[in-house]
């Protein structure tokens, strides 16, 4: 049974070619014979059926191996993610265009899949370039292929310039099964969650960013918001009543010596009050009416509301993206606190540029420093001898409403402390659909 089993078309061809041949020379042989023909007759004639024979088992073969030949093309190309090219048929009609009009279906079917996938994947990534998050997709090498807006946040360059760098070169290594920075301020601040998917058949790893840092500022700064609530609603409670009374008395009273006792009653319950108040404000949410600004007009203005302060102002940029009023709040705390820091005589550094898509203002001071910088922007407490804490505390809230980041930093090859506040700034299609500059005049 074996010698019946064909492992390929061609080798079943060539095999019914040859008996078939044998069959014919031998029947034409045999009628030859019978006719009396001449040998060289049997022998010539012989010859001539077979070549014949020959030459139409040769069209046949080659119709039949162009057929599969062509029928190979199509799925090639349907291999290789080609659903637009089909193959012509070797013949018009019967079971072979049947086939290939299947493959024709087929490739048709497959081309409007790929188009819903590739919709799906456009969409996704539009999704992902809307994350605040930064999130970075890498191929099975790995290398980086993709990378959301958020990226800046991470590295100030676009992340073009790094398409196709390694995690290593990003600063991030892979140990006990997860993903993090080498660098210790940055492992700190972000976690990072891994995944990978398919795509194309290929394993692509999807990193995403978390910043832990500022969740965990954020519910800090919740706690000492309803903190201040509570404490200071049961204040206001007790110095009502006080101070009503202080000044009820304050006016019957007769003597001086308890009038001035209770009017110092009455000064220190206002005093008291006013903290409070100021304290509350860090609780209130308010809302930002960002634009550009001009920077040489709230330089301007800064040196007018501060005429007393010798400060020098270096000036890098044209704009910035900020809300007006809470940005001239922000600089002008920064600046009287460098001014306090600061020994006399001493000029005060003011400095606006750019770097990337972030724009930099820059306060340098002349004084001592800090020996902890830890605990600056933690609401109450404060390294000055009257101070209450608040101003820093309430700077770093507005610039993180901006999507911003401020950094107190001591000075490495001088004196002094140089409080950096990283702004981002808006896109191209931003800034074009809003044009009014901030004047402050």
């Amino acid at each position: 049974m074996k010698l019946f089993i064909f492992k390929s078309l061609e080798q079943l061809l060539q095999v019914c070619f040859i008996a078939t041949s044998f069959i014919i020379v031998s029947l034409w042989m045999v009628i030859g014979i019978i006719q009396d023909w001449t040998a060289l007759n049997i022998v010539l004639t012989s010859t001539g059926v077979a070549a014949i024979f020959f030459l139409l088992f040769s069209y046949i073969y080659s119709r039949t191996i162009i057929a599969f030949k062509r029928a190979s093309m199509h799925l090639d190309a349907v291999r290789n993610n080609d659903y637009c090219q089909y193959s012509k048929p070797a013949f018009t009609k019967g079971k072979v265009i049947e086939f290939h009009q299947d493959l024709k279906n087929l490739s048709s079917h497959l081309q409007l899949l790929k188009s819903r996938y590739d919709q799906h994947i456009f969409l996704v990534y539009r999704l992902i370039e809307q994350l605040d998050s930064p999130i970075m997709v890498f191929d099975e090498r790995p290398q980086l292929t993709y990378a959301n807006t958020a990226f800046n946040e991470l590295f100030p360059q676009p992340w073009q310039i790094f398409r196709n760098s390694s995690p290593g070169l990003l600063g991030l290594e892979y140990v006990d099964n997860n993903w993090r920075f080498k660098e210790k301020p940055r492992d700190n601040k972000w976690q990072i969650r891994h995944s990978e998917f398919i795509d194309q058949g290929k394993t692509h790893h999807l990193m995403v960013f978390v910043n832990i840092e500022s969740a965990l500022r954020q519910s800090q700064l919740s706690a000492w918001q309803q903190l201040i609530r509570v404490l200071g609603h049961e204040i206001r409670n007790s110095l009502t009543p006080v101070s009503a009374l202080a000044q009820g008395l304050s006016l019957k009273a007769e003597g001086e010596r308890e009038k001035k006792a209770l009017d110092v009653i009455t000064e220190r319950c206002q005093h008291l009050e006013d903290f409070v108040s100021r304290y509350a404000s860090i609780t209130k949410p308010f809302h930002l009416n960002c634009q550009m600004i001009s920077v040489t007009n709230i330089a301007q203005r800064i040196q007018r509301l501060l005429k007393d302060i010798d400060f020098e102002i270096e000036i890098k940029a044209e704009n910035f993206w900020a809300d007006p009023a809470f940005i001239e709040q922000v600089l002008l705390n920064v600046i009287k606190n460098a001014d306090e820091a600061s020994e006399p005589g001493e000029k005060i550094k003011l400095v606006f540029r750019e770097k990337g898509n972030t724009s930099l203002i820059e306060v340098v001071d002349n004084g001592h420093g800090f020996a902890n910088l830890d605990n600056l922007f933690v609401p109450l407490y404060s390294t000055k001898q009257n101070g209450q804490g608040i101003g820093l505390s309430f700077c770093r809230n507005i610039i993180e409403h901006h999507k911003g980041t401020i950094e107190l930093i001591n000075n490495t090859n001088a004196p002094g402390v140089t409080v950096s506040i990283s702004l981002p700034l808006p896109s191209i299609t931003s800034t074009n659909s809003t044009t009014n500059i901030y004047q402050l005049f």
